[in-house]
């Protein structure tokens, strides 16, 4: 059987003649080759099936190699292959026969072969396509992307189709950046422009949140933790047995009392039960211990407290966690990571600024009775208790004022927010903290807070010492349960000497 595999592209016929040559083979033809299902017509001859061919001697072959050198061709025109040499060996048994020329009749390119060249041709034109985009990548922040995209994609399609480009999400909330990509610079520099001022709306609007506020923290003192712990416990009812699962606060699970029950086990008294067998002829006693002797409240009166909560709209979850207490001193809106590295630098520089309004002396606060911020004690809608600086020297508040200057100054404060009075207070209840049932919504939510005030009015917080304020993220947490911190500056410990 003669083997052949073709190492250039035929459109043609094809003739060999019998010319041998040692030049190494080169192929001068240009373009994409296929070898793919080459269909050819052979017809082989000897000496005598062709006059004038010249007697040589004898040489072994077997099955044959094509080996093609081809001299330049600058067209495809009837392509002649001038110099073949044809050898190889079958096992070790070796065939004499004489010099032959093979003719190459007729040859053809499968279809498959020349649709593999013209998707080739494609891919070129589509990378070409592809390089001459171009691309922008917007720092936009995870809690603006949603006014990026709009009501089910409506407001990232208008873009596309008025810009004429293509506008790339991010999948993940840990990233915050848009991909831009079109056609010309032109198209691309407009449409991030369209985003920018989708932006600067939406930080303007009461539904982008704050994600950032400096806080002095308090919980860093355990006795103030436990007794807001105490102080939830109470007006929910909750045992203090519950007071170990109940520190986090704002909870997706209250303490049950199956589990207070379950803590009992092993404490009853020992009973002897006299069992008897079936045959009424041998009786066992069986020592059975860990029965708790409970007393179980009525049912009526539970249901009595839960409803009475439920009507004074006072649920677990808008209680503040303990474990987040702190001082507020000025909140933000930092929208990507650059706004958030920025606010850090700015509390770290004014860290000298703020020792010295403060004397370079410790500062204790003191925490008395309750006040209600908005609303009436009917329709309470923010609790807190008052914070008294202990000195009335103002060193706090000239602190806290050197920090907002500092934020304004970096243009990092919204302007509805510059020009607002400090109040510094520490947030006990508050109904934004509500857990919604569905996608229900209440426009003016609050609670009955007169029996609070009437228990807790006059409560005895204690006095404590702001050690540091923090750069804190909203609705991310650090392992001590406090907010995240992104930077800190400390506050005077101890009494400077001179």
């Amino acid at each position: 059987m003669l083997a052949c595999k073709s190492l250039f592209r035929v459109d043609r016929f094809l003739k060999f003649t019998n010319t041998y040559v040692k030049s190494n083979p080169v192929n001068y033809f240009q373009g994409k080759y296929s070898s793919e299902k080459l269909s050819l017509d052979l017809r082989m001859g000897g000496a005598k099936d062709k006059p004038g061919t010249m007697d040589k001697k004898k040489r072994r072959i077997g099955t044959p190699v094509w080996r093609p050198v081809c001299t330049q061709a600058s067209s495809l025109e009837e392509p002649v292959i001038k110099d073949i040499k044809v050898e190889s060996e079958i096992g070790s048994q070796m065939q004499e026969v004489n010099e032959s020329t093979i003719e190459v009749i007729d040859a053809t390119v499968s279809p498959k072969a020349l649709e593999a060249d013209i998707e080739d041709e494609s891919i070129k034109e589509k990378t070409v396509l592809s390089a001459a985009k171009h691309s922008l990548s917007v720092e936009v922040g995870a809690s603006l992307i949603r006014f990026v995209r709009g009501k089910e994609g409506s407001t990232k399609e208008k873009i596309e189709k008025e810009t004429v480009v293509q506008i790339i999400l991010p999948s993940s909330k840990q990233e915050d950046a848009i991909i831009i990509e079109g056609t010309s610079a032109d198209s691309v520099t407009k449409a991030s422009k369209e985003i920018q001022h989708i932006i600067d709306e939406a930080v303007k609007t009461p539904s982008l949140e704050y994600s950032h506020f400096v806080s002095l923290p308090l919980a860093i003192h355990p006795e103030l933790v436990e007794k807001l712990v105490n102080f939830q416990n109470s007006i929910l009812g909750i045992n203090d047995t519950c007071v170990g699962e109940n520190q986090e606060g704002n909870s997706d699970r209250d303490a049950s009392e199956s589990d207070a029950q379950d803590q009992q086990l092993g404490k009853g008294s020992a009973v002897a039960v006299e069992l008897k067998v079936a045959d009424d002829r041998e009786s066992v006693k069986v020592d059975i211990s860990g029965i708790p002797l409970v007393s179980y409240a009525p049912k009526e009166l539970k249901e009595s407290k839960s409803s009475r909560l439920s009507d004074l709209r006072i649920e677990k979850s808008i209680f503040i966690k303990p474990k987040t207490f702190h001082l507020t001193v000025l909140m933000l809106k930092l929208w990507n990571k650059e706004r958030v590295s920025l606010a850090a630098e700015v509390l770290k520089s004014i860290s000298p600024k703020v020792m010295d309004a403060l004397d370079n002396r410790p500062l204790f606060v003191r925490l008395k009775g309750l006040d209600c911020m908005k609303g009436s004690l009917d329709k309470a809608q923010v609790v807190y208790a008052p914070v008294e600086e202990i000195g009335s020297e103002n060193r706090l508040s000239r602190a806290c004022q050197v920090i907002i200057d500092a934020f304004v100054e970096a243009g990092l404060v919204l302007e509805r927010d510059i020009g607002h009075q400090l109040k510094l207070h520490a947030t006990v209840m508050n109904v934004k903290h509500r857990k919604r049932r569905g996608n229900r919504r209440v426009r003016t939510d609050s609670f009955n807070a007169r029996g609070i005030f009437k228990q807790f009015g006059s409560e005895e917080w204690g006095e404590y010492l702001i050690r540091e304020a923090h750069l804190s993220q909203r609705f991310k947490y650090d392992e001590n349960g406090y907010y995240h911190c992104c930077t800190s500056i400390p506050f005077p410990e101890t009494m400077q000497v001179d």
